[in-house]
């Protein structure tokens, strides 16, 4: 059974507690609709469909939004149970087939039935071009001649599997040549059928990513409609499905009217506001801020919105890559600082702090990374001194290096000003980049972060796209919320004071 995977893993199937966590919001007239009356207790059969439902939605997004999405065959850990039940029964099949073709005279009726689905299997490897191929493959595996022979005796298993070999050998992708190649030399039919259907399970798994690969074009145009449609399905059962992002909302819209009254120049909450209006917060501010906020969002610490579990873990990737970011250029700003821009300057200096940086902060999480700024001192230090001896420069004194070394160990520190200034700029950097009014990232890039201008630009171009798909689909579902929040006293029909997404 093949498992969707980006990667080894399965797409994370969001359990039924997670989808019904909260209660939906009037979305308007051309919005999604509200069910009318409260959930019922669902059965176990109407839980699984609901979670087979989650499940497709699920897929359906990985496959447009992850590029590099594949289906690969589902494997058991080797130690589980099902693993060994299902070693065992494969052995005893096998082992039967084997006694089977080896008795005197040979029994060929498993032979035949794996023959046939042999067959099948081979057909639908092909593409609609290949009748010549699909009338050979149908008059060599002529099923009711088969067993005609076998009935008679005369059964040519070897021809068969030559055949077989052959014609996989000619449908397989390039990189499973080898694999077929090394079933030539199997002697044994049983082995040789078994590794025969191994081959053709990975044919199949190669057709079917070759086949999402080709329609991602065309699902991508049809993806936003279907994961509303699908979602609003849900809603109809799971009434109870939108507290927590209501919440998330409901605080972006907090800190956006609080930004409002006293207005800070580097507030990403300023972004799209009303001009001129202090009491009235824009529909889009607010979503951007909720939109930044999940970047600084703390693993466990409270509940994501639902409209956002199926990117969670592509926005917690993203928020550890800026803030792996945030420390890489806080490093490179105290060094340079210390030792002047004639080092910076010098051929491949400032690319080798940035992958010391990298290397030693890969992997960590936040309250690691004052561990690891202890050994990014020490090797900031190493390259520093390596350079300016090459450069003729007399080395830094004994004070010097303890005061860089304690520079960058102190970037973690909350109250930093180098890290706090870096993080602002890096978030309002982002908080345009996901602006429908498409900011020119190139023309306005922040100063203070040339050094790490195209790992940044290249994390908001995967942020952009996880948050322009997410607006998309849920806007309306967003517009009904915010309508709630901002304007509770405003008629249901009413668009006075809103804005579009």
């Amino acid at each position: 059974m093949p498992k969707p995977s980006s990667g080894d893993e399965r797409p994370p199937r969001p359990s039924s507690a997670e989808a019904a966590a909260g209660r939906p919001r009037d979305c308007g007239e051309e919005g999604p609709r509200a069910p009318a009356s409260p959930p019922q207790d669902l059965s176990v059969s109407e839980l699984q469909e609901i979670s087979d439902e989650i499940y497709k939605l699920t897929l359906a997004h990985e496959i447009v939004l992850n590029g590099d999405f594949k289906l690969q065959m589902g494997n058991f850990s080797p130690f589980s149970l099902e693993n060994r039940v299902k070693e065992t029964l494969h052995k005893a099949f096998w082992d039967s087939l084997k006694e089977q073709i080896s008795a005197s005279p040979p029994n060929y009726t498993q032979a035949i039935q794996l023959l046939q689905e042999i067959k099948e299997a081979l057909l639908s490897l092909l593409l609609p071009r290949h009748n010549r191929l699909q009338s050979r493959i149908e008059e060599a595996l002529d099923m009711e001649l088969i067993r005609q022979e076998a009935e008679h005796g005369v059964l040519d298993i070897h021809g068969l599997t030559t055949y077989i070999l052959d014609t996989m050998a000619m449908l397989c992708a390039p990189v499973r040549d080898e694999e077929v190649q090394g079933l030539q030399s199997l002697t044994d039919p049983a082995q040789l059928f078994r590794e025969i259907f191994r081959v053709l399970d990975l044919m199949k798994m190669d057709m079917l990513n070759f086949s999402i690969q080709s329609l991602r074009p065309h699902l991508r145009d049809h993806s936003i409609q279907y994961e509303r449609k699908k979602f609003q399905e849900l809603l109809d059962k799971l009434p109870n499905s939108l507290d927590h992002t209501t919440e998330w909302l409901r605080e972006a819209a907090a800190e956006v009217s609080a930004s409002l009254s006293e207005p800070q120049p580097h507030s990403a909450a300023l972004q799209g506001a009303v001009g001129g209006s202090p009491a009235l917060p824009s529909l889009t501010a607010v979503l951007n801020q909720g939109y930044m906020n999940l970047l600084c969002w703390e693993p466990g610490q409270k509940e994501y919105p639902e409209t956002l579990l199926m990117d969670q873990a592509r926005l917690q990737e993203v928020r550890a890559q800026v803030n792996q970011l945030a420390t890489t250029a806080a490093v490179l700003l105290v060094t340079s600082s210390t030792c002047g821009s004639a080092l910076f300057g010098s051929p491949g200096f400032v690319a080798r702090l940035k992958l010391v940086t990298k290397v030693l902060l890969e992997g960590l999480s936040c309250t690691r990374c004052e561990e690891a700024l202890q050994d990014i001192g020490d090797q900031v230090l190493q390259e520093v001194s390596r350079a300016l001896s090459q450069l003729g420069y007399p080395p830094l004194t004994s004070d010097k290096c303890a005061s860089l070394k304690g520079q960058i160990k102190s970037i973690t520190d909350k109250s930093n000003t180098v890290r706090h200034v870096i993080e602002l700029r890096i978030h309002l950097f982002l908080s345009r980049f996901i602006s429908p009014d498409g900011w020119n990232s190139q023309k306005d890039f922040p100063k203070g972060l040339d050094a790490i201008q195209e790992e940044l630009q290249e994390v908001g171009r995967r942020f952009r796209s996880v948050i322009h798909h997410n607006r998309q689909v849920f806007g309306p579902f967003y517009l009904g919320i915010l309508k709630k929040v901002l304007f509770p006293e405003a008629e249901p029909e009413s668009d006075a004071g809103t804005d579009s997404f």
